[in-house]
């Protein structure tokens, strides 16, 4: 059987078959290349007309990335998902802290779950960082709580948790806050690859060299 080997020339290709998924959505070059990355991750055309993207979301993920901002995700799949040999050329690192010991007692202590306190654990460290959440709708709606009652100011939020308890709700509250600039899916669909893949693109659009 006769198949493309060289990885960029499968990207190059998968691009060149999601592209007439994208047309009629009235994206900007680097909206599309967003979109593009979501739904090469997803292996799903169907996500094209459900992602939702605050106007400044792109821009304000490059100004943190660029400024060597960390990011903070709910669990160990999306930590591993994004490209930290890219980010650290920025300067920046991923933290994840839901299989810390220190964070299942407190957990405990407080009636929440591991990601709901991981996520109060980072506290004001994500101050002007991005937050990368691809599983947990508690830890969106933690973060979320933190905006509003904390003064907490990520510059970027990646929501994107999969489920059918409390994800769908998590990101319509993503996309109905007026605060912080956001990129999620509507409806149940998303997942750890779903919102590394947002991470990455916006640091390819920045630099599209491989590390």
């Amino acid at each position: 059987m006769d198949f493309i080997r060289q990885p960029m020339e499968i990207e190059k290709r998968s691009m060149e078959i999601i592209a007439p998924h994208l047309k009629g959505l009235n994206l900007d070059e680097d909206a599309t290349k967003v979109y593009s990355r979501i739904i090469h991750a997803a292996g799903d055309v169907e996500y094209a007309p459900i992602i939702r993207m605050h106007p400044k979301a792109i821009e304000a993920g490059k100004k943190a990335i660029l400024s060597g901002c960390n990011i903070y995700t709910d669990v160990e799949m999306v930590r591993t998902g994004i490209n930290k040999r890219k980010l650290a050329t920025f300067g920046g690192e991923v933290f994840c802290r839901v299989a810390d010991p220190q964070i299942s007692q407190l957990a405990k202590q407080q009636g929440i779950t591991r990601s709901m306190a991981a996520m109060r654990s980072f506290g004001n460290d994500m101050n002007g960082a991005i937050v990368a959440i691809g599983n947990a709708p508690t830890a969106l709606f933690e973060v979320l709580r933190m905006v509003k009652d904390e003064g907490l100011r990520p510059a970027l939020i990646v929501g994107i948790p999969v489920g059918f308890v409390g994800a769908a709700d998590s990101k319509e509250a993503l996309e109905n806050n007026s605060i912080i600039p956001y990129v999620t899916v509507a409806g149940t669909k998303g997942g750890s690859p779903i919102a590394a893949s947002v991470i990455n693109a916006v640091m390819y659009i920045i630099d599209n060299n491989r590390v």
